[in-house]
């Protein structure tokens, strides 16, 4: 099954727009009253901009687009160029509620994910706006330890590559340590031979989407 290409536009505080791609998993849409759980993945820095096909060098779209199916809807929206995940959470709160209210979302399994860049959107996100999400899966990524408490009712899975020179190790410690701490349920894995690539194998963990899908909202 292959990606569509989507754009939207919207007004909140200022003008922004979205493209992003929209994968939909096999059989989708062959039942009329079935919902789908969905993953928002963001990219890394190095694919800001206005090219989708450079979303498709990592992660959740690179398997896609390589033939792997999954059993749930998946939205990769593109940062502009000029900006980053951090100066987007309003935005991507908005493109939620768009995708809530246009598709059939089970809104009890909404998960986030990403990496490097979108390591951080996914911790800077699930802060911001917790009530949205079912778990959460930072690749490489951080945030800020005084607002996990935030999200500690999220149940979240960190990965990092113990030889990371882009983005430090300690960078997810730091939020792992302040999640526990909130009593958050946690899971850190540390790949000590990866360097800042730590989300090939994050995303090839055989128990990673069969643990996400398992978790809900309540």
């Amino acid at each position: 099954m292959t990606m569509q290409a989507y754009h939207v536009q919207r007004k909140i505080r200022r003008t922004y727009q979205f493209r992003y791609w929209l994968y939909q998993p096999p059989g989708y849409g062959n039942q009329t009253d079935q919902t789908y759980p969905l993953v928002l993945f963001l990219h890394g820095r190095g694919e800001r901009g206005s090219d989708l096909d450079l979303l498709k060098k990592h992660g959740l779209p690179r398997l896609i687009a390589k033939g792997k199916d999954f059993p749930f809807l998946m939205a990769a929206p593109q940062c502009p160029d000029t900006s980053f995940w951090s100066g987007e959470i309003d935005s991507l709160n908005e493109l939620l509620r768009d995708l809530t209210s246009t598709l059939p979302i089970d809104p009890l399994r909404i998960y986030v994910t990403g990496l490097s860049m979108g390591g951080y959107g996914t911790f800077h996100l699930a802060c911001a706006y917790p009530q949205w999400f079912a778990a959460a899966v930072p690749i490489c990524g951080g945030g800020d330890p005084k607002q996990a408490h935030r999200m500690k009712d999220i149940p979240t899975w960190v990965f990092h590559g113990g030889l990371d020179e882009v983005v430090p190790l300690s960078e997810s410690e730091r939020m792992v340590k302040a999640l526990k701490g909130a009593g958050g349920d946690v899971r850190f894995t540390i790949y000590m031979q990866a360097n800042h690539d730590s989300w090939s194998a994050a995303y090839n963990e055989p128990k990673l989407y069969e643990w996400m899908l398992a978790q809900h909202i309540g």
